[in-house]
């Protein structure tokens, strides 16, 4: 399987029937959207900072004998897991893909839902991971102002349900 088909077969399990829209070239090439998906991929490359930071403490507390509990490792590799699917879904997106600016626009604010959720739950986390939970998820709110200005918006309309 070449690598065009394999992408477009992920695209079609992510996207579902809006898997082939895209967005007009026009639009897609416009400064304003090219700008806004820029600052979305700093943001983005500053979460996997973040979370490559948490995992070097994780790390450091280990070696130093300091107990971390599976639940902090598990969600250090969900954070890199989040932080590679946001990748894809822009890299998608700046190719006009308008399934994919759809899914970064959702997952912008349901991933920053969900760690400011279990941050919540009482001794969970230590102290580090709530911190890094909260900063991780500032930055994704920020992700979520950047997609939504009112030219990104009409830009990536959701498109008209077929009829058939």
């Amino acid at each position: 399987m070449d690598r065009e088909r394999l992408l477009l077969w992920v695209d079609r399990l992510a996207a579902g029937r809006q898997a082939a829209h895209r967005v007009d070239e026009a639009v897609r090439v416009d400064p304003r959207t090219t700008t806004a998906f820029t600052r979305v991929a700093w943001l983005l490359s500053a979460e996997f900072v973040i979370g490559a930071g948490a995992l070097v403490e994780a790390v450091v507390r280990s070696w130093a004998g300091d107990p971390v509990s599976p639940v902090v490792w598990w969600r250090l590799l969900v954070i890199f897991g989040i932080a590679s699917t946001l990748f894809y879904f822009l890299w998608r997106a700046r190719l006009g893909f308008w399934w994919a600016y759809s899914r970064l626009r959702l997952f912008s604010v349901v991933f920053p839902v969900v760690a400011v959720a279990t941050c919540l739950i009482p001794g969970l986390y230590p102290t580090w991971m709530v911190i890094e939970q909260l900063v991780f998820s500032a930055v994704l709110l920020l992700v979520r102002v950047a997609l939504s200005t009112p030219h990104l918006r009409a830009a990536y309309a959701r498109p008209a349900r077929s009829s058939a």
